[in-house]
């Protein structure tokens, strides 16, 4: 049997291929298991600075297995239990997306519904093919996407998210892009190297950096103004006595290409090393 994720390693990105095409690379049980192994293993491998996740076929996600979910009705609870298990799971894999310490990337070469257009939210950048949709369909099947609506609603404006959200209708990648839920949009044909030419800038500057900056940036969203300037002020000034700090701003004044510390030698501002 194929793996229902395909793992790359390149240049210091991490490319998680989601590869159930069959199924529209649909958010099963299953899949989100895998997936959320596969990130776990990410943040584990120091030699990995980005990750993506892309998928295979025409689909990017289906969002979840509707046929597995209908089967579950079969349960003697009407399948309630299980309904519940899979939105907490689901829900655990987004929040594990945004926790990450290395930035994600949502590469999409298709359509993204539901609970796909929820992972596209929740990754801290997304790059879509010209040939990519996203929606989030669920009012037309008597179902609110409310869980995609949270990562939804912190990507975009009040007013697109409610039109996704109350017409279930697909809008192409450019109109993603205007709304905020995609950074760029590439032909399709470029999508793979215009994934890794951004991870590959991201990838060159301070690991210790990037995961004090990803940690500190959803952190202070959820503050008050003035919460979020005494949060960030604390973290600025730790990260200043990094010896990353030390060693960029030097490389500035002396016109030359930093040389960042080892990775795993110095410890964040959460107490982690990386």
């Amino acid at each position: 049997m194929e793996p229902l994720v395909k793992i790359d390693d390149r240049n210091g990105l991490r490319r998680i291929t989601l590869n159930d095409p069959a199924r529209r690379n649909a958010l099963s049980r299953a899949m989100i298991e895998t997936l959320s192994r596969a990130l776990a293993e990410a943040e584990q491998d120091e030699a990995v600075r980005v990750v993506a996740i892309a998928a295979n076929g025409p689909v990017y996600c289906a969002g979840h297995d509707l046929k597995e979910m209908t089967a579950a009705r079969n349960d003697p609870d009407g399948g309630r239990a299980f309904y519940s298990a899979v939105m907490a799971n689901c829900s655990a894999l987004m929040m594990q997306i945004v926790v990450h310490p290395k930035p994600v990337i949502a590469e999409v070469q298709g359509m993204a519904t539901a609970a796909g257009c929820q992972l596209v939210a929740s990754c801290d950048l997304a790059v879509a093919s010209e040939k990519a949709h996203f929606c989030t369909p669920g009012v037309h099947i008597g179902l609110f996407c409310s869980t995609p609506m949270v990562a939804l609603t912190r990507n975009v404006a009040d007013k697109h998210a409610m039109e996704l959200l109350l017409t279930g209708d697909p809008v192409p990648a450019a109109r993603a892009e205007a709304m905020g839920l995609v950074n760029r949009v590439v032909p399709h044909d470029a999508l793979a190297g215009a994934v890794e030419a951004l991870a590959g800038r991201i990838a060159s500057k301070s690991p210790m950096t990037l995961r004090t900056g990803k940690l500190a940036f959803y952190r202070q969203k959820e503050m008050t103004l003035s919460q979020a300037y005494e949060y960030a002020a604390a973290v600025m000034v730790d990260n200043m006595m990094r010896d990353d700090a030390k060693e960029g701003i030097a490389a500035f004044v002396e016109r030359r290409d930093p040389k960042w510390p080892d990775a795993g030698s110095q410890a964040g501002p959460d107490g982690k090393t990386g």
